[in-house]
């Protein structure tokens, strides 16, 4: 049977997240990042159900910030980015429900340890009593953005860095995608952002689709951004490419970008890096006059969905947003 992974817009089951737990990741910001991450899963809670995942002895306190509307599940963690430890879903032609359960390592073995994270995928799909699909590439959530018919982007900034699979060319990681999360083009970006160190450059802050053939592109329109040059080109590639279905892509451009201070550190909180759920879109926001304008472009990419900002400059701190803390769980549709 082809699986195949299915548009982020696709009906979810719900939505699995991951309490915060690496305390020396957040520093001064930890109980801060507590909060957000709880008013995270509150806004998606409003659109469908969330479970969090919580290391054993810490279910108590996510489920006092959480609220009842959030299911506390207990697992061993290390860390709390399930975008990209967590199990990637695919839908078979007859709407079964599997989970691609990827290799992980840390985004290049930049945080010790890592070892539960790259359990978590296979314990999370033995507790929902789902499909495991194994796959020895090392390769995170965050890395991919996908249309659900058959067209898959990622940039070569994350995917070919050589602290991932050094032993693999790029047509290897190419066709183990295409074997694992069922697409058959892959469009590959030169550029993720210039200040991801954290994760080398996942596509989730350079581009997303919304729609098939439409594609939200972060395009910083101020000329001393670091990455003004950099998404240009990135843009320059998306005109140039098709989709598997032949089309050439709508881009709609996200120009907005906010730095704040979070801790003595200048933070740049993407607004790209959102989360698309039954009904709505949930949106960082960092809680400057640039949030409004996003917020505006990003209704008007995905009309329909109620639009809803929820803070997130220190989920940025510590290196990522809303999409990054986020794992959808497609509904499965047996019998389709």
């Amino acid at each position: 049977m082809t699986f195949r992974m299915p548009a982020e817009w696709t009906e979810h089951e719900g939505c699995l997240m991951a309490w915060p737990t690496r305390a020396e990741l957040w520093g001064a910001a930890y109980d801060e990042a507590k909060l957000e991450y709880a008013g995270v899963a509150r806004a998606i809670a409003a659109f469908e159900p969330v479970t969090m995942v919580a290391r054993p002895g810490q279910g108590q306190e996510a489920r006092a910030l959480c609220g009842e509307g959030v299911e506390v599940v207990e697992l061993p963690l290390d860390d709390s980015w399930l975008r990209d430890s967590g199990p990637i879903f695919v839908l078979g032609p007859d709407g079964r429900r599997a989970g691609v359960d990827f290799r992980f390592n840390a985004w290049g073995g930049k945080h010790h340890p890592w070892d539960a994270d790259d359990r978590i995928a296979g314990l999370l799909l033995e507790r929902m009593g789902v499909e495991r699909i194994d796959s020895r590439m090392i390769m995170e959530g965050g890395a991919v953005t996908a249309d659900g018919e058959g067209t898959l982007i990622t940039t070569e900034q994350c995917l070919l860095h050589p602290n991932r699979n050094p032993g693999m060319s790029r047509e290897e990681i190419e066709a183990e995608l295409k074997a694992r999360l069922g697409v058959t083009t892959v469009i590959w970006l030169p550029y993720g952002g210039l200040l991801d160190t954290e994760t080398d450059g996942h596509v989730d802050g350079v581009c997303a689709f919304v729609a098939p053939g439409k594609v939200v592109v972060q395009l910083p329109d101020d000329p001393a951004h670091p990455d003004h040059k950099r998404m240009r080109e990135n843009r320059a590639v998306l005109e140039a490419a098709v989709d598997a279905r032949g089309r050439k892509l709508e881009i709609l451009d996200l120009p907005q970008s906010a730095f704040v201070d979070v801790d003595g550190k200048a933070t740049e909180v993407g607004y790209l890096n959102f989360y698309i759920a039954n009904g709505g879109v949930v949106v960082p926001t960092a809680g400057v006059p640039q949030d409004e304008g996003a917020l505006a472009v990003i209704a008007a990419a995905l009309p329909g969905r109620k639009v809803v900002g929820v803070r997130s400059r220190v989920i940025a701190y510590g290196g990522g947003g809303v999409h990054c803390i986020t794992q959808q769980v497609p509904a499965a549709r047996p019998g389709v």
